[in-house]
């Protein structure tokens, strides 16, 4: 597993979990209470714990730790999924706080497009709709390496809102997957637009990267993914956690929608 300082130097990791945390706006179309700020030159994304709003399938005051145990996840995953998140405290008091990614505005590896003209060659058509207009549309995405091993990650985190405008497309033609408050519940709970590889199998590297983070959930010490995950879930959230890693590296194929949730969420963006 990476260490957690391995983008910034050891001065910068001792000023991001430390220095004077500056609030310079607010991300208004986000649920619950997120900020941009400032720590020196860095720019994060901050999300108090006193702003999140309560969810009926999820204790109080959780998903700052959810957000920072899905990096812990993502890194053992390998494959970056997920930006550097930590806890620490803020102007508004302990939060989330994650590394600000600038999106390619170029780009839409997740799209809603006119069904006639919905990609074919490097794509998955998801589902097939209706627009505003009544005219027949198609949710489809990328058929890419890294959105596979987001859709793995989401698998085994049990990620409840993978909405479109979740998936990051970078400039470096990166992907990286924001906003893991509503993961690891303990009942099947997957809620993706990443749905375009189902019953398909899985890669030998996709599998390899399951199991590590099988074997990763055995290591209890202070850095190992196992200790890092008991600080910020419950037994029983680590304990499903495991089996959804059994269960994946059973089947060795994406799995499809089970449970009563719907299977992608909405808005979908």
């Amino acid at each position: 597993m990476s260490d957690p300082a391995s983008d910034v130097t050891d001065l910068d990791a001792d000023i991001l979990h430390a220095g004077t945390l500056d609030v310079v706006g607010r991300i208004q179309v986000a649920s619950n209470a997120t900020f941009v700020g400032r720590i020196g030159a860095t720019t994060v994304v901050y999300k108090p714990v006193a702003g999140e709003k309560p969810l009926w399938d999820f204790p109080d005051g959780t998903l700052a730790r959810r957000e920072v145990a899905a990096f812990w996840v993502s890194e053992s995953l390998g494959g970056g999924v997920v930006p550097r998140t930590w806890l620490r405290d803020g102007p508004l008091g302990p939060g989330m706080v994650q590394l600000w990614q600038e999106r390619d505005p170029g780009q839409d590896p997740v799209d809603v497009v006119p069904a006639q003209r919905a990609p074919r060659d490097g794509w998955r058509t998801v589902l097939e709709g209706s627009g505003a207009d009544d005219e027949p549309v198609c949710l489809v995405h990328e058929d890419s390496v890294a959105l596979r091993r987001m859709a793995v990650f989401d698998v085994i985190v049990n990620n409840a809102d993978r909405k479109g405008g979740h998936v990051l497309p970078l400039p470096d033609g990166r992907r990286l997957g924001v906003d893991h408050g509503v993961t690891f519940h303990t009942e099947p709970r997957l809620r993706t637009v990443l749905w375009g590889w189902i019953g398909e199998a899985l890669r030998a590297d996709e599998l390899d990267a399951v199991r590590r983070v099988r074997a990763d959930l055995a290591g209890h010490g202070d850095d190992g993914l196992g200790g890092r995950l008991a600080r910020l879930l419950d037994d029983d959230e680590i304990a499903a956690l495991a089996e959804r890693c059994d269960r994946l590296l059973r089947t060795a194929r994406f799995p499809s929608p089970e449970g009563e949730m719907p299977a992608v969420p909405w808005p979908l963006f």
